[in-house]
């Protein structure tokens, strides 16, 4: 394998959540063999956006921005500078620090698009960088792209509550090492948990001691369960211009389609991510950008009917895992995530996904992409129709029975 076919290999998007499709769900044949369990096929990889509807009024303004024609389709390359200003003063009030629309933010094609600017802008090759495991899958696979050296900061996601559970001493030792760079997602994707207070304030205190910049995605930090206090690491005592962060209305407000993403922060980095997005993709959809008119403007009660109907389906997915023996599943505190760890099977993790796929129609992500530390967990989008889901989730339980040890 040469060097450019070693690089790309670092990727390893073949079981990355969105190639379901391509591996084939096998139900068909597992239906003619006689050895499935009859079910609505459900996708767990992701979001069905059939059962949450986009954000009202998105499609609307979607149609404005082509009626503007050239205006709108032919932006400024980091985003309508009236969308810019209008996003900066709603992502200043959420998130309790100034942001500036001018210099200060980047409308970008998804988070996705995003993240891979921030890191692009951030890191060279042979820079350490500290990635909490588990974490994003992205996180982890772009840093090797880049040639970077990844510091694993274990997450414990299972054991602590209260808080995420990040080794606090580990990512100082990450920071003596070397590492000036510090990627994480809050709520952690794909376990769900929350970064307390302290511990925000840690990673606040340890990135100016250290002169380290840090990328937070905080792409769930609206959809919050059960009274769940939300700590914003750009409103603590950090630099302003040692942090990014990402957000957009992709998964919460359904509107991933549009592929919109928004980093703002350190007018330092986004000129970076500027620079190379006028290579890569010139600018975010143009007449998608209007659709953010309709972000942080929902009609009233619209956000709490979504975080009900989400948490009435996780605690439901949640009680039917509870019943296995084994099995260990932390409640997810935000987000649409649940990370539970299988109990011990007679295949392996990566063999008893396929098996979901094939013989109960239901589609999981493994705990492999999300570090070498959770590889007998499965992420699962509950995102999704709630009788659908829970139905899923009993062929789930019940091939559990069938192969465990």
């Amino acid at each position: 394998m040469n060097s450019i076919e070693t690089k790309f290999a670092k990727l390893a998007t073949d079981n990355a959540p969105g190639q379901e499709a391509r591996q084939g769900m096998g139900a068909v044949d597992a239906l003619l063999r006689g050895d499935s369990i009859p079910g609505t096929p459900v996708d767990f990889s992701h979001g069905d956006v059939d059962a949450f509807l986009p954000t009202p009024g998105a499609f609307e303004e979607f149609s404005a921005g082509v009626e503007r024609g050239g205006r709108q389709a032919y932006t400024e390359y980091r985003g309508s500078p009236e969308i810019r200003d209008m996003l900066a003063d709603r992502l200043a009030r959420f998130t309790g620090a100034p942001v500036s629309g001018r210099d200060g933010l980047i409308i970008t094609p998804g988070t996705q698009g995003a993240l891979f600017l921030a890191l692009a802008a951030t890191v060279s090759a042979g820079d350490k960088v500290a990635i909490v495991q588990p974490d994003y899958f992205a996180n982890r696979k772009l840093v090797q792209f880049f040639d970077g050296e990844v510091v694993p900061v274990r997450l414990d996601y299972l054991g602590t509550h209260g808080a995420a559970g990040l080794d606090l001493d580990a990512l100082h030792d990450a920071f003596k090492a070397g590492a000036r760079v510090f990627v994480f997602s809050n709520p952690n994707n794909p376990a769900g948990v929350v970064y307390s207070r302290q511990e925000i304030g840690t990673v606040a205190e340890l990135a100016g001691r250290f002169g380290a910049t840090v990328i937070v995605d905080q792409l769930y930090s609206r959809l919050l369960y059960d009274g769940r206090d939300y700590t914003h690491l750009r409103a603590s005592a950090i630099d302003p211009e040692n942090v990014v962060t990402i957000m957009g209305p992709s998964k919460t407000e359904s509107l991933s389609g549009y592929r919109l993403g928004v980093a703002f922060g350190s007018p330092r980095v986004i000129d970076r991510m500027e620079k190379l997005q006028a290579i890569v993709s010139l600018r975010a959809p143009g007449y998608s950008q209007a659709v953010l008119n309709t972000w942080f403007a929902e009609p009233a009660s619209w956000m709490d009917e979504r975080i009900a109907l989400h948490r009435a389906i996780r605690d439901d997915l949640l009680s039917k895992l509870s019943a296995v023996e084994g099995l260990q599943a932390r409640r997810p505190e935000a987000g649409s995530y649940l990370f539970p760890k299988l109990p011990a099977l007679d295949v392996s993790t990566q063999e008893f996904v396929r098996i979901l796929r094939q013989q109960a129609a239901v589609t999981v992500t493994p705990g492999s992409e999300f570090g070498p530390h959770s590889l007998e967990s499965v992420r699962l989008n509950f995102s999704q129709d709630h009788k659908a889901a829970v139905h899923a989730i009993e062929r789930i339980v019940e091939l559990i029975g069938r192969y465990q040890k």
